[in-house]
């Protein structure tokens, strides 16, 4: 009897989830499927692999060694078939991986210009946050994902797309409070502040900009997606920080929001495109680069009008 890759893939599955049933719906199999699969792998090796408990699944000490030795045999296949996939640029199926505060601002733009360049491109895109892209990019469950940049993954290679500023957003009246020049963003009242749920990039790059200690960060009102802050910010519940990028939709849906430029250096964001430093590039991943980079260059540019550089007023809406 053989190893198969579908043994392999099952047993991967099952380390994850700690559970045969939910590693059989994590694969779309049925739980006996995959329980035989297990047994057969365990026979074939000669070697107990996990430890069958009531609740949950433990892998023996051979089974982690397997396991090690299995994920790094399905980055291989991995490797293959992208290897085989891009051997005629921007083609093919391609996974995109977006953070949330730049798929819904980001990809309305890109994507008529990736249908452009390809109208057989098979897209496939998976909103998350930074934590969970770099693990399925690792897993090669990804080909590419848009991240604020650096990632902290050394094994990924990055690739900068364009600088997102922040503006302060807010009601009229709270942002005049500021005056009409440049906001020192260290002046922010930590108790004014409306950020994203722990977890987005984005709620500690606020808190950096700031130069709030993490204890200082509010947590009376956050929100898990960026149009959530800017409704509450427009009614007057707090102040918040939006980047340039998601201005022209978030102004669209909050036309009584008003936005203000910092002083320089203004606070910023560097968003990035990231692959797996393993796997292959034969032009797809440089393509992909300046696509999504002018698109978010022109996405970037609405926020010009919505809030003018320093030295004319801060526009409301």
């Amino acid at each position: 009897m053989e190893i198969t890759l579908r043994q392999l893939r099952y047993l991967i599955s099952l380390a994850e989830e700690g559970h045969f049933g939910r590693a059989a719906a994590a694969v779309n199999v049925s739980q006996p499927a995959l329980s035989v699969q297990i047994r057969e792998l365990e026979a074939t090796l000669g070697a107990q692999l996990v430890e069958r408990r009531a609740r949950e699944v433990v892998l023996t000490p051979a089974g982690r060694e397997i396991l090690r030795r299995a994920r790094r045999v399905m980055d291989e296949i991995s490797d293959l078939t992208q290897v085989a996939r891009w051997q005629r640029g921007l083609g093919g199926r391609l996974r995109l991986g977006v953070i949330p505060t730049v798929a819904p601002y980001l990809l309305p733009a890109a994507l008529p210009l990736l249908r452009s360049r390809n109208p057989t491109l098979d897209l496939g895109v998976r909103e998350a946050q930074t934590r969970a892209l770099v693990e399925e990019l690792r897993r090669g469950e990804l080909d590419a994902a848009v991240m604020a940049l650096p990632a902290g993954a050394p094994d990924l290679v990055e690739q900068p797309l364009f600088e997102d500023r922040f503006l302060l957003a807010g009601s009229a009246g709270q942002v005049a409070e500021f005056g009409r020049g440049g906001i020192d963003p260290r002046a922010m009242a930590a108790e004014r502040l409306l950020l994203l749920d722990d977890g987005h990039c984005l709620a500690d790059q606020a808190v950096d900009a700031c130069a709030l200690a993490p204890d200082d960060a509010p947590l009376n009102l956050r929100a898990s997606s960026l149009s959530t802050l800017c409704r509450l910010a427009e009614e007057g519940f707090g102040l918040t920080l939006v980047p340039e990028l998601a201005v022209r939709i978030e102004t669209a849906a909050a036309p009584r929001l008003a936005l203000a430029r910092f002083a320089g250096p203004e606070p910023r964001r560097t968003i990035g495109l990231a692959r797996r430093s393993q796997s292959q590039d034969d032009g797809w991943f440089a393509e992909l680069t300046r696509i999504l980079a002018r698109a978010g260059r022109d996405e970037i540019a609405h926020a010009a009008v919505a809030a003018p550089e320093l030295g004319a007023a801060a526009t409301s809406r």
